[in-house]
C-alpha cells in the first residue's frame, strides 16, 4: 500500500491552523473579544484534524479493491477514527452544557489529566511498534533523536496525568486543602527527577524495555510528589502550571508523530500556560521556580491557621442593614470569591448592582487574580451574569480606591481579602498580594457561618473589626433579601 504523496497543501493548512490557535490565545485575553477567541480554536482544531486525516489516507489504485481496503489508513480503519472522534465530541457536548461553573476548575484540572495520558499512551504506542510511526533506522532500532522525544514525552505526560488527578482530587474535596507534607521530599524529588532524566539519557544507547517502563513509572510517581505538598490555596498556580505541561507533553509526542499541527499547538499550550504561571507566581508572590519544583505552599501554618476564632467579638447584621447602608453609599465595591460561585450567587449579584445604580450609586467588581480555584474563574462567572465588563477590574486598578469608598460588599471572598497576608509571618498567604478590603469605610462580608475558614486554612481578622458587619447565610438567599430590601 503507497500513501499519498506529500502535499504542499497539507503545510499550508496547518499554518493556518496554527494561526487560528494564535488567534484564540489573542481572543481569550479578554473577556469581550473570548467567546470569538474559543471560535478561532474550534476552527483551527477543525483544520488541523481533517488535515490530518486527509494525508494519512492511501491511494487506491485499484476502484474493485476499495472494498478490500476498507479505507484503511496505516492499518486502522477510518470508520473507526470516527467513531471514536464522534465518542469524544459526545462526551465534551454533554460535558460542557451540564458541567456547574463551581465545578470548571475540577473539569479543566480532569482535561489536563487525560492530554497528559494521551501523550504516554501516544508514546507507549511509537515503543511498542515504532515501524508504523516510520521512526526506525536500517538496522530496526529506533532513532537516537525520536528516543529522546518519546522518553521527553512519556516523562511529561505522566507527570501532567498523575499531577492533575491530584489537584481534581483536591479541587473536588476528595483530599484536604492542606498540603501533606512528606518527611524529605525535596531529597525524594530530587533524587526521582534525576533518575528520569537520567534513564532518558541512558536510553538514547539502550531501548530497553526496562528502561522505557521505568521511566514511565517514576514519571507518574513524581506527579504525585510534586502536587501532593501544595496547599489549596495555590491550587489555581497548579492548574496554569499543569496546563503548560500538557502543552509540552503534546508538542513532544507532536515530534514523534511528525505532526507539525501538534508541535505548534503544543508549543503555544505550553508557552502561554508558563507566562500565566508567571504571572499568576506574582500576584501571589512565589516563586516561579518553587511551582515548578513543586515545594511552594507548602510552609506550615503558623497561629493564625486553623479554625477560626469564633470567640472575638463581631458585628453582625441583617439584609435590611446591608441594603440601607449600601443604598446611601457614594461608591460600593463588590469583591466576590469561591463562595458566590458555590451559591451561584451572580445573577442576582449583578440585579443588586442594577438596583444599587438606580439609586445612584456607583458600582466596581474588584477580582483577585487567583479568587476562586483557576486563574479567571471570577471573570467568567460575572460575564455569564451580563456584568459590564468597565465594571470589573483587577487588584492592582482598584486596590487605591478601597480607602475612599464607602461600602466594600465581600461575597464569599476570604484568603484573597485576609490582612494577615500582609502583617503575619507564620501565616501560609504571607506576602501574597491581597484586597484591600479593611480600608473602606463599611465592610459587608457575606458568609455561610463564623465557624469556617477560607482554602488556606486561616482565619481573618476582618470578620472582627470595628467597620465590619457579618451577613451570615448563603450568598444567593442573603444577596436576595437585599434586592427585595432595595424594592
Amino acid at each position: 500500500m503507497e500513501h499519498i504523496a506529500v502535499n504542499p497543501w497539507a503545510a499550508l493548512a496547518y499554518l493556518v491552523a496554527g494561526v487560528c490557535f494564535i488567534l484564540a490565545l489573542r481572543g481569550l485575553s479578554s473577556p469581550t473579544s473570548s467567546q470569538r477567541g474559543n471560535r478561532y480554536g474550534m476552527i483551527g482544531m477543525g483544520v488541523a484534524v481533517v488535515t490530518t486525516l486527509v494525508t494519512h489516507v492511501p491511494m487506491i489504485p485499484d476502484p474493485q479493491a476499495a472494498e478490500a481496503w476498507a479505507l484503511k489508513l496505516d492499518g486502522i480503519a477510518l470508520v473507526e477514527i470516527l467513531a471514536a472522534i464522534g465518542v469524544g465530541a459526545i462526551i465534551g457536548i454533554v460535558t460542557a452544557r451540564r458541567i456547574a461553573m463551581t465545578a470548571m476548575p475540577q473539569l479543566v484540572a480532569a482535561f489536563h489529566s487525560l492530554v497528559g495520558l494521551a501523550a504516554v499512551l501516544v508514546a507507549a504506542a511509537a515503543y511498542l511498534n515504532p515501524g508504523a510511526f516510520g521512526i526506525v533506522d536500517a538496522a530496526g532500532e529506533i532513532l537516537p533523536v525520536s528516543r529522546i522525544e518519546m522518553g521527553l514525552g512519556i516523562a511529561i505526560g505522566a507527570i501532567t496525568f498523575s499531577g492533575s488527578v491530584i489537584a481534581f482530587l483536591k479541587l473536588n474535596g476528595n483530599m484536604g486543602g492542606k498540603p501533606i507534607m512528606l518527611p524529605g521530599r525535596h531529597v525524594i524529588n530530587l533524587a526521582v527527577l534525576a533518575g528520569i532524566l537520567g534513564l532518558i539519557a541512558y536510553f538514547v544507547t539502550d531501548q530497553s524495555p526496562w528502561v522505557f517502563w521505568t521511566v514511565t513509572a517514576l514519571s507518574f510517581a513524581i506527579g504525585f510528589l510534586l502536587i501532593i505538598p501544595i496547599g489549596g490555596a495555590d491550587m489555581p498556580v497548579v492548574v496554569s502550571m499543569l496546563n503548560s505541561y500538557s502543552g509540552w507533553a503534546a508538542a513532544a509526542m507532536g515530534f514523534t508523530l511528525h505532526n507539525t499541527a501538534m508541535i505548534i499547538t503544543g508549543a503555544l499550550v505550553g508557552s502561554s500556560g508558563a507566562i500565566l504561571s508567571y504571572i499568576m507566581c506574582r500576584a501571589m508572590n512565589r516563586s516561579f521556580i518553587s511551582v515548578i519544583a513543586g515545594g511552594f505552599g507548602g510552609g506550615d501554618v503558623g497561629a493564625s491557621g486553623g479554625a477560626a476564632a469564633v470567640d472575638r467579638p463581631w458585628k453582625r447584621g441583617s439584609a435590611e442593614d446591608a441594603a440601607f447602608l449600601m443604598s446611601q453609599a457614594e461608591q460600593v465595591i463588590i469583591v466576590p470569591g469561591y463562595g458566590m460561585a458555590v451559591a451561584q450567587a451572580q445573577h442576582v449579584l449583578r440585579e443588586m448592582a442594577d438596583k444599587l445604580k438606580e439609586h445612584g450609586v456607583r458600582v466596581k467588581y474588584a477580582i483577585h487574580p487567583v479568587a476562586g480555584r483557576m486563574p479567571g474563574h471570577m471573570n467568567v462567572l460575572l460575564a455569564e451574569a451580563n456584568v459590564p465588563y468597565d465594571e470589573v477590574f483587577e487588584l492592582e486598578d482598584i486596590n487605591s480606591e478601597f480607602a475612599q469608598t464607602d461600602v466594600a460588599f465581600v461575597i464569599g471572598a476570604n484568603d484573597v481579602t485576609n490582612p494577615a497576608a500582609k502583617t503575619d509571618k507564620s501565616s501560609p498567604i504571607y506576602g501574597m498580594p491581597v484586597l484591600d478590603v479593611e480600608k473602606a469605610k463599611t465592610v459587608l462580608f457575606v458568609k455561610r457561618s463564623m465557624g469556617g475558614v477560607g482554602y488556606a486554612g486561616v482565619d481573618n481578622d476582618v470578620f472582627y473589626m470595628d467597620n465590619t458587619m457579618m451577613l451570615l447565610a448563603d450568598a444567593k438567599k442573603m444577596v436576595e433579601d437585599i434586592v427585595k430590601s432595595l424594592d
